[in-house]
């Protein structure tokens, strides 16, 4: 019986406990969890026979407790008609391919037969592995799907429109972005660039090529933003707002907003892992900063599935579930890789935790929407927002005036454009890019 766990770690001496129980729902396996977090031992998970049955991992490999484990959900079941309807028999186009969200996609979309599959990609070594990888899937399912590695930025309209107009391409999903708070926030004009007009040059390219539909990858940053990255991917989701409303429009453009996704390249868990590795401390910005996790599996399949529900220019939120403190992540995986947490309690403790004050753009709590006109949706992960919108002919004069500025590096009318279009950009921080703050101590 559970209850009496405690008496047989200390009569034996434990130091490992196995969870022998692969089949448990992911809700019964973070009571089991919570129960064992408070014990001194390390928690190792069996693997399931799924996996063992795939080949995936031997008997042998005892895999630690995953953070997905702690924060993961039971993801509910994905619609087979939304999954399949812009995928199934279509050229998809997939920016930003070889990223957390891009590559996952992927993944995902080459399960539902599409006729091609383009990955786009400015990283030459990630489109390398995603292409790799998929290519190696169909071997070993035995699929033949023409996947198509194309490297470009975001960046280039005429490469995007020839590449579009090439090979019919019927479905984007636009994942490529600058995400990263703190790196935009050092990079301003880049970000913008990347954000804005790369999402603006696509969506123009796709309009341009008669794609039938085209998602954006957006975030819960771009609510009431406090740093440029979030204003950057607001500025995205108007343009797309923007071109949705045209007279005529043929394309269909939705957004689909989310949180931080579990093992992403800029979530904190790899970032812990690897500083428990190293005897620590663990380093956080702030002791109050909560934050939403989702894993990256149940992210793309709720993206595709919104996809399929946009009617044109819908701004969809997902159901990011409980937002976490992440001070109290920090000391579940301390205690899951068996070691004590050290602080004035207990000095004697393995891993300490060390405050070190919020970056530059990085908010302590954050919200996924904006107003109050949230609705429900025939999914019940996915809601629709009602988001304040530009017509064209408005934003094109903003873009046109941001481009200059861009082009100028004037980071002082980049930022006041920022704040006067609609985007609620509340900024944290006076400008923190590298290169302006150095001419200006030049000066």
């Amino acid at each position: 019986r559970p209850s009496e766990i405690e008496d047989l770690i200390k009569r034996y001496g434990v130091e490992k406990i196995l969870l022998a129980i692969p089949s448990a729902s992911q809700e019964q396996r973070k009571l089991i969890i919570e129960r064992l977090k408070a014990l001194p031992c390390e928690v190792l998970a069996i693997p399931g026979m799924k996996d063992l049955v795939d080949g995936k991992i031997s008997i042998s490999s005892l895999k630690k407790v995953s953070v997905v484990d702690l924060l993961g959900r039971d993801p509910v079941a994905p619609r087979p008609e939304l999954m399949s309807a812009d995928i199934s028999g279509k050229v998809v186009l997939v920016t930003g391919a070889g990223g957390s969200i891009g590559s996952e996609l992927c993944r995902q979309i080459i399960r539902y037969r599409p006729a091609k599959l383009l990955l786009f990609e400015l990283s030459e070594f990630s489109l390398y592995s995603i292409d790799k990888e998929l290519n190696e899937f169909q071997a070993a399912s035995g699929m033949n799907i023409e996947v198509v590695p194309l490297l470009g930025s975001v960046q280039h309209r005429n490469r995007l429109f020839s590449i579009m107009k090439a090979y019919g391409v019927q479905t984007v999903y636009h994942a490529a972005a600058y995400k990263h708070v703190p790196m935009v926030e050092f990079n301003t004009i880049e970000g913008v660039r990347n954000n804005v007009y790369g999402t603006l040059f696509c969506a123009q390219a796709a309009v341009d090529a008669g794609v039938e539909t085209f998602v954006l990858i957006s975030t819960d940053k771009a609510v009431r933003p406090t740093n440029t990255m979030g204003a950057s991917k607001r500025m995205a989701e108007l343009c797309l707002q923007a071109l949705a409303a045209e007279p005529g429009q043929q394309t269909r453009f939705c957004m689909v907003r989310f949180g931080n996704v579990l093992g992403s390249s800029g979530s904190v868990v790899p970032v812990f892992e690897k500083q428990i590795a190293a005897g620590g401390p663990i380093t956080l910005t702030h002791e109050d900063i909560t934050r939403y996790f989702m894993t990256i599996p149940e992210a793309a399949q709720l993206v595709i599935q919104a996809g399929a529900m946009g009617k044109g220019g819908d701004v969809f939120v997902l159901d990011m579930g409980e937002s976490v403190k992440i001070i109290d992540l920090a000391k579940q995986m301390i205690r899951l890789s068996g070691l004590e947490v050290k602080d004035e309690q207990n000095p004697d403790g393995d891993i300490e935790i060390k405050i070190t004050g919020l970056r530059p753009g990085e908010k302590l709590y954050e919200e996924l929407l904006i107003g109050d006109e949230v609705q429900k949706t025939t999914h019940p992960r996915i809601m629709t927002a009602s988001e304040v919108m530009l017509p064209w002919e408005a934003l094109s004069d903003i873009l046109n005036r941001m481009d200059s500025a861009c082009k100028q590096m004037n980071q002082m009318a980049l930022r006041q454009l920022l704040l006067e279009a609609p985007t609620g950009f509340a900024p944290k921080d006076d400008i923190c890019d590298l290169v302006w703050l150095q001419n200006r101590k030049a000066v």
